[in-house]
């Protein structure tokens, strides 16, 4: 992990790549370029302001700063300037004021200021403009992304007009001289020593509007317009899951932890530190007490949460704990977003929680960055800009000189690697609280005849989820896929009922009887016959969700049952109220896709199944081993958190695989030399960098040729900058039509990341694909996915 801010262009090469540079020199000059000795004197007599548009023409471009607004405008307000032809002015971010000659060229002015403060303080800016050159999107579009739309929209807030007196010190005669509702109106403002809405004045004074309109344009009293949140607090009423205190002295390895992370918050300097504690080691306390020695010196800490299912239980411990703390996530209102934001920016707050946006949190003294679960995939943004939430908060951890925390059972190859490279520090936590025992893996070969039934749910994980059961125990079964059945097929003629935007078979829901595209919502009514044949006998094959729930009720009628998918957790407060209901003892079956396998603390859970680790296991992807090995090592987690202990159950067809060996040991080292091992061989990351580029068209030949011009101009970039980048494809990915658009990619790979970003840039710098073709492209660095 190298100083991320080594590549950022800085001050007037914004925008410019040495290259063009290069070339300028290089070119010689044709006229001659010293300003004539009359135009020195009045050099540097401009206010310019260098502004950016999150739409395309994207900028920077220099605007003339209006006397008028120079104290105003500051970096990181949105402006609204001239652009172009347009008739309306653009609303634009300015990233820099400086002084310059306008004498040499002439400079549109800005219009407007937005904002009355920065949206965005310097570190912030300087943040969002090594993302758009590092990540290759628009600075504009980054802020965007930093600023949520409901803060940029003043979500929930109203404009109010107040009134205070002209004249403080107004005599008692000119006071007297006015008829008598004036007066008490007067009166009332000198008593109350503040600005009054005309509401609050009716009130005091007992009065109508018409005299304080009166006195205003008399010139006794002045208004000002404000706008404020329209109550004082729109958050509505958010419970933890009802976990219980349990307070307990440190162990050994959280005390040595919490040493090692205070040591690095008093050096003030950047550092990234690696805890890696297996699952139950206490690792949320750890975080908690770093916190507290943070918030002593009057400074605040931002925790990201990869799951918005992990918050309710997160927050409640930490709300315990601290007084000001504020959650972002996805289900809140605008309202809310933009109350908790503007909380967080008053400096209100000492501990943000929520997923990755939650790294751009406008705390304005930041402290201590923690990530927990830091190997999450959630961790990246899989639109523009496509930045990961670990990446940035190394970024800015760095800049402002405070220590990252990246805590995990399971860490990320990419952090593995940076310990062992000396770019981190490695903190072991390798022993549960209390000295528990890891919870017993037994491996199910699904290939076995007799362990299999006709169901999901082979006979050793049934015998066990009884004896569970008749214990008074509770069961945590993970099946990473939701819907009813994954497949819908003809069994006569062999038809499987697809998307028509996506090529991928529709997933049968059976709550409203329909089929649903889970990539791009496409829904029609479950058909009962093949659409194909007409033959009525159409099958449901695969698993998700639904089928595996209607399997339980049905071979456990007596167990309570609760299922947490994307289908059931969409209302605001649904995690709080399932997770409640399991804590308390109201739920003895609980069954779910990927969200019920992290960081969720049950010491009543006896039992986790895991339906089949192989969901994700032989995807076309180099991170597929180590995803299946996070994930059963997390969910395995779940259980033996109390003092009755506790036992896994991995159902697999490859119960040989290295990942699944390796996690059912819970031996995470050798499964990393392994991997790395493996990873070796192709410079795959952490060893290699890695870009990925999509295009995206509705034809499929013109796509596939734009993306072959594409791979000309890579090639050529790469041959005139001499640097070694490995170029494939274009190839159509696993996933070759996605929401009615044809795709292929193109795969980069180089030992470092500078090389494979220069070569892209050079590529795309002066590409252009003509509007009647409709192909798009989007540059992935460092991608996760591969589909």
């Amino acid at each position: 992990m190298s100083n991320p801010f080594d590549d950022i262009p800085t001050g007037e090469t914004k925008g410019k790549t040495k290259q063009s540079e290069q070339k300028e020199a290089a070119q010689g000059e044709l006229f001659e370029t010293a300003p004539p000795p009359w135009e020195l004197a009045v050099a540097d007599d401009v206010a310019i302001a260098t502004i950016v548009f999150s739409e395309a023409p994207h900028g920077p471009y220099d605007y003339r700063i209006p006397d008028d607004l120079r104290e105003d405008l500051k970096p990181g307000m949105r402006v609204k300037v001239p652009l172009g032809h347009r008739r309306k002015a653009m609303i634009g971010w300015c990233i820099e004021t400086k002084m310059g000659s306008s004498a040499s060229r002439s400079l549109r002015d800005v219009a407007e200021v937005l904002d009355d403060e920065p949206l965005c303080d310097p570190p912030l800016v300087r943040l969002v403009m090594w993302m758009s050159h590092y990540y290759q999107a628009p600075a504009g579009q980054v802020f965007d992304t930093l600023i949520p739309s409901s803060v940029r929209a003043n979500a929930g807030t109203r404009e109010r007009t107040y009134y205070e007196l002209t004249n403080k010190k107004l005599d008692d005669a000119t006071i007297e001289s006015l008829p008598a509702k004036q007066q008490q109106i007067i009166r009332t403002l000198i008593a109350v020593a503040r600005p009054m809405t005309s509401a609050q004045i009716m009130v005091e004074a007992d009065c109508t509007s018409s005299p304080i309109k009166t006195l205003e344009k008399k010139g006794l009293i002045s208004s000002e317009s404000r706008r404020e949140m329209a109550t004082s607090s729109p958050m509505r009423w958010q419970l933890d899951d009802g976990e219980k205190e349990t307070k307990h002295d440190l162990t050994d390895d959280q005390t040595h932890a919490l040493e090692k992370i205070t040591a690095a918050v008093d050096s003030e300097e950047g550092k990234t530190l690696l805890l890696h504690g297996v699952t139950g080691s206490g690792k949320t306390e750890v975080y908690i007490r770093a916190i507290e020695h943070v918030v002593k010196f009057g400074r605040s800490a931002i925790v990201l949460v990869p799951e918005i299912s992990l918050t309710p239980q997160t927050r409640g411990r930490f709300e315990r704990r601290f007084p000001g703390v504020a959650v972002l996530h996805s289900q809140m209102t605008p309202a809310e977003r933009h109350f908790q934001w503007q909380r967080i920016r008053r400096g209100e707050v000492q501990v943000v929680i929520g997923p990755r946006s939650a790294v751009f949190a406008p705390l304005p003294r930041l402290g201590l960055i923690i990530l927990d679960e830091e190997h999450d995939g959630s961790f990246k943004q899989d639109t523009a800009p496509r930045y990961h939430a670990r990446k940035v908060a190394f970024a800015r951890a760095m800049s402002l000189k405070v220590p990252l925390v990246l805590g995990t059972a399971t860490p990320s190859l990419e952090s593995w690697h940076a310990c062992n490279t000396g770019h981190a520090e490695l903190i072991s936590m390798p022993s549960r609280v209390g000295n528990r025992p890891m919870p017993d893996v037994q491996l199910v070969d699904l290939r076995v005849r007799d362990d299999r039934t006709s169901g999901a749910i082979s006979r050793p994980l049934h015998k066990a989820v009884q004896e569970t059961l008749d214990d008074k125990g509770q069961v945590i079964l993970l099946l990473n896929r939701r819907g009813f059945a994954t497949t819908i097929q003809c069994p006569s003629c062999g038809h499987v009922v697809a998307c028509p935007d996506c090529d991928m078979p529709l997933t049968h829901h059976r709550d409203g009887g329909k089929a649903v595209c889970h990539y791009c919502d496409y829904t029609i009514g479950t058909p009962p016959w093949c659409p194909a044949c007409r033959f009525d006998g159409i099958r449901y094959g695969g698993l998700g969700t639904q089928r595996l729930e209607v399997e339980v009720k049905s071979r456990f009628p007596n167990a309570r049952v609760a299922r947490m998918d994307g289908d059931t957790m969409r209302r605001p407060g649904s995690h709080q109220k399932v997770l409640s209901a399991f804590r308390s003892g109201e739920i003895d079956i609980l069954l779910g896709t990927q969200m019920i396998a992290k960081g969720l603390d049950f010491p009543n859970v006896l039992l986790v199944g895991v339906i089949n680790a192989d969901s994700a296991l032989h995807f076309p992807d180099f991170r597929a081993a180590e995803r299946t090995f996070g994930l059963v090592t997390q969910v395995s987690g779940r259980t033996g958190r109390g003092n009755r202990g506790g036992r896994v159950i991995v159902q697999t067809f490859s119960p040989e695989h290295p990942a699944i060996q390796a996690a059912s040991r819970h031996d995470y080292e050798q499964f990393a030399h392994d991997e790395m091992n493996a990873r070796r061989k192709f410079n795959y990351p952490p060893l290699g960098s890695v870009a990925r580029i999509i295009i995206r068209g509705t034809v499929e030949d013109v796509t596939e040729s734009t993306a072959e011009s594409l791979v000309q101009r890579l090639e050529q970039a790469r041959e005139k900058l001499g640097h070694e980048v490995r170029i494939l494809g274009p190839a159509p990915p696993p996933m070759s039509k996605l929401r009615g658009k044809y795709r292929f990619h193109i795969l980069l790979q180089a030992t470092e990341p500078g090389p494979l970003g220069d070569t892209i840039r050079t590529a795309t710098e002066k590409f252009v694909i003509p509007e009647k073709d409709d192909v798009q492209y989007v540059v992935d660095i460092d991608p996760i996915d591969m589909l």
